[in-house]
């Protein structure tokens, strides 16, 4: 069983139901392997769209016990990732999807408030950092893209105003998009799992899936049972590298939080009361929030923390964060004066970053019948929101703008294989702790430093981008599917 983050902790004392797991030979149309938010919005927009589909969940923890319970409850849309998106989609597309992923926030907003489900959805906006003089900036290449476009859904702050914002004086300077927001992501993967089962989804937790057989009909394996289904979706996250087609496409390595004691009256003092969340322009990512109660949530990401030798993701990725000590550090040095604040949790969990940052949608193997969903990179829970209705389209075999949108697209082949993957991904990691040591020195990083820091997958500030002025690669086919001979 895996050590449970803060988050689904505080949930299960109000919410200790947990489903049965899946025993005998069952038939469903869709079988969705993964309880998170993919599959949990893949679900609903199923039965929402054909409430007659007999929908099955089989989820090898409990729902949301993944990344989707594990996360720092940053609700954001694509609009850091506009670059990123034009070279995987194009300008038009990338466009449409940013614009799709801003109402994504507030729709989470609506569709809680509709059903219930409160999961303590702030929506106070967010703060991208800078930590030091050199990153400052860093969102320059995006901004002046969208402003070329008259689009403007960020806002440049002095260093007062950042300062004043996030309540450190560690801050420098920063742009600011007003539409982000928090949650409370456990609270919202519970509530789905709830509204799931109450239109009808059978959901059975506690039931890893131990084989796909690639038949047709295809028919998942359990440990004491199976389910053939019409069509089975891969909702993994980060599990989904098991496959041979998915394992190039991305790397395994784990984000890592820690959780303070309440201090509200201390946030007070400091005026960072307001709720915004923070990120920074760091190549090893740190993320950092506030809760309703007045704690203080420290993260970070990039290419960072446990990597997974092979894909296999082991007990590693499930217990007490091993960098405890190097987050609390990184907290008091942003928050000096929070220095007394005190550590009550801590806990990491598997990402399945890819290279763009960006997700990939399609078939198995270019089967319709089989689908996934995988690399939301550690900016998953705004995004789920169209992860569902991409999915829903592609089973449902609806010719639109979801099961055509830019991101549905074989995996690409990103990353090189074992054991070349791992070392090559503990050289890269060490280059970009280099380059943010000497960047946050005031000194420019050697040659070879930001050569193997280049090879990081995408974070906040995008990589690889093209200049201002060149024009974005021409779109790849629609969707995955296009040619595909498979069933359904």
């Amino acid at each position: 069983m895996a050590l449970r983050s803060f988050w689904l902790e505080e949930v299960l004392t109000e919410d200790p139901d947990v489903a049965p797991p899946l025993e005998g030979e069952h038939k469903a149309d869709v079988c969705i392997v993964g309880g998170g938010y993919t599959g949990l919005w893949t679900a609903i927009r199923l039965k929402e769209r054909e409430p007659s589909l007999d929908v099955v969940i089989v989820e090898r923890d409990i729902c949301g016990g993944g990344a989707s319970g594990r996360n720092g409850g940053y609700a954001l849309s694509w609009w850091a990732k506009y670059l990123s998106l034009v070279k995987v989609c194009g300008e038009e597309e990338a466009l449409r999807l940013c614009r799709a992923s801003a109402e994504a926030v507030d729709e989470i907003s609506r569709f809680s408030a509709e059903n219930g489900i409160d999961a303590h959805y702030r929506r106070n906006g967010w703060l991208w950092a800078a930590t030091c003089a050199l990153h400052k900036g860093a969102w320059n290449p995006t901004l002046e893209a969208l402003e070329r476009r008259q689009i403007r859904p960020f806002r440049e702050l002095t260093q007062d105003e950042a300062q004043a914002m996030s309540g450190s004086s560690k801050i420098v300077g920063g742009v600011f998009e007003a539409g982000a927001a928090t949650i409370q992501p456990a609270r919202l993967a519970r509530g789905l799992r709830r509204v799931a089962i109450e239109r009808g989804v059978r959901v059975y937790e506690n039931t890893p899936m131990v084989r796909l057989r690639r038949s047709r009909p295809p028919i998942v394996q359990t440990r004491k049972g199976a389910v053939k289904a019409e069509c089975v979706v891969l909702a993994m996250n980060a599990w989904s590298a098991q496959f041979r087609e998915i394992f190039p496409a991305i790397i395994v390595i784990s984000a890592d939080m820690i959780m303070t004691e309440p201090m509200p009256e201390r946030l007070a003092e400091i005026g960072w009361s307001n709720g915004v969340p923070i990120m920074d322009s760091r190549m090893l990512l740190q993320a950092y929030r506030t809760t309703l109660d007045g704690r203080v949530g420290f993260g970070k990401g990039g290419v960072n923390g446990v990597k997974a030798f092979g894909g296999r993701i082991g007990a590693r990725f499930d217990g007490q964060t091993p960098l405890a000590a190097d987050l609390e550090r990184g907290l008091k040095e942003i928050y000096p004066t929070l220095s007394e604040a005190r550590i009550v949790s801590g806990w990491n969990g598997p990402v399945d970053r890819s290279k763009s940052g960006l997700p990939m949608f399609g078939g198995l193997g270019g089967r319709r019948d089989i689908l996934y969903a995988v690399g939301f990179s550690g900016n998953g829970v705004g995004p789920c929101v169209l992860a569902g209705r991409i999915l829903a389209s592609l089973v449902l075999g609806a010719k639109d703008e979801w099961s055509g949108a830019g991101l549905v697209r074989p995996p690409e082949r990103s990353f090189p294989p074992e054991p070349i993957r791992y070392i090559g991904a503990s050289l890269v990691r060490a280059a970009a702790a280099a380059k943010d040591r000497a960047e946050h020195r005031g000194r420019t990083p050697g040659a070879i430093t930001r050569l193997l820091a280049g090879f990081a997958p995408s974070g906040v500030a995008p990589s690889g981008v093209a200049p201002a002025g060149v024009a974005p690669t021409k779109r790849k086919k629609p969707h995955a599917l296009a040619d595909s001979k498979g069933s359904k």
